[in-house]
């Protein structure tokens, strides 16, 4: 555990309490109706948290809606424990003051819609707010600080939910339920290959035109801008045009697993995928857990084969020189 704690503080990120905070935090613990003493520090640990995450934001080009906060709402305040934040493209994130130890308390009132919680130790002395962690749940009771997921992954949790508008929720597919661009195999690969009801089974198997082209990549809605530090998988221009069929098939194995099967395969009469196409899965922290590649003129197709929890999140990418196309799952 201290191991924990320790790797936890060396990931942390220190940011001085501003004199702007301290004015806030000042005047919302001394309005009239809060009468104990606990109350008013609450209410100024609360105030201090908010604002340095707010303060985080601003230097990461988040932008946040403080008035729209349930902390900035003075009932609230008296009647509720608030300490929340709103980002205004994503929703309300919870900002809970640590004054010291190794535990974060979060209150029973924290409503179930946050999208996430981040953990502040607070340092009056020393003027300084260390954001120490994150948790994509805000549970109420006792947070042990050793269980905190890093800031970093908190901008990753963010970036998510920024691609969730163009994700693809595998689920809907048992139901029946599939977007326009995902089309039966025959209507894709036409005409498709005689083995193709062979090899996927019972699996529910639906396809995607791939277009490799500089004009229309630039097009596609589903990117990887999702993934920081992955410069690789950003879009390029500049190749000839190409196109490929992307094939997924799922079979549920469990209520809690779902085997998932990805292949790339040639259109539009050609024999053999493009020299060098790189097919790669992505995991939801944007590594690379899978690839192959044709290194063959004669490949007929590549396949990618795994397991994922549902809910899990992941991409697919389809890579052909500098041209580079990104299909975001949920399973």
């Amino acid at each position: 555990m201290n191991g924990n704690l320790n790797n936890i503080r060396q990931s942390s990120i220190p940011l001085p309490i501003t004199t702007a905070a301290l004015r806030l935090a000042e005047n919302f613990s001394n309005i009239k109706g809060l009468s104990t003493a606990e109350k008013r520090d609450q209410v100024y640990f609360n105030t201090l948290a908010v604002c340095a995450v707010k303060d985080y934001m601003e230097m990461m080009d988040i932008p946040t809606d403080l008035k729209a906060s349930d902390s900035w709402n003075p009932a609230m305040r008296l009647y509720t424990d608030a300490a929340d934040l709103k980002l205004t493209q994503f929703g309300y994130l919870e900002c809970r003051p640590v004054k010291s130890g190794k535990f974060c308390d979060i209150p029973l009132e924290v409503p179930d819609d946050r999208i996430g919680l981040v953990a502040v130790e607070i340092d009056t002395n020393s003027k300084e707010a260390i954001l120490l962690g994150f948790m994509a749940t805000a549970i109420a009771g006792e947070l042990a600080i050793d269980k905190l997921q890093s800031v970093e992954k908190l901008l990753l949790h963010l970036d998510g939910l920024k691609c969730s508008k163009t994700t693809v929720q595998l689920s809907q597919w048992l139901h029946n339920i599939f977007d326009a661009h995902w089309q039966s195999v025959a209507e894709v690969l036409a005409p498709p290959e005689p083995s193709l009801a062979f090899r996927y089974g019972r699996a529910i198997v639906r396809a995607k035109t791939i277009h490799l082209t500089p004009d229309i990549s630039e097009s596609v809605p589903t990117t990887l801008n999702c993934f920081r530090g992955k410069p690789n998988l950003d879009r390029g221009v500049g190749v000839a045009g190409e196109s490929v069929a992307l094939v997924v098939a799922i079979a549920p194995t469990t209520d809690s697993d779902i085997n998932i099967k990805v292949q790339v395969h040639p259109i539009a009469g050609a024999d053999s995928l493009p020299l060098n196409l790189t097919l790669k899965l992505i995991d939801g922290e944007g590594t690379t857990v899978m690839e192959a590649c044709a290194v063959k003129k004669d490949n007929g197709y590549m396949t990618l084969e795994f397991a994922a929890d549902r809910g899990e999140c992941f991409s697919v990418v389809v890579k052909l020189k500098e041209i580079c196309i990104a299909e975001n799952f949920v399973a």
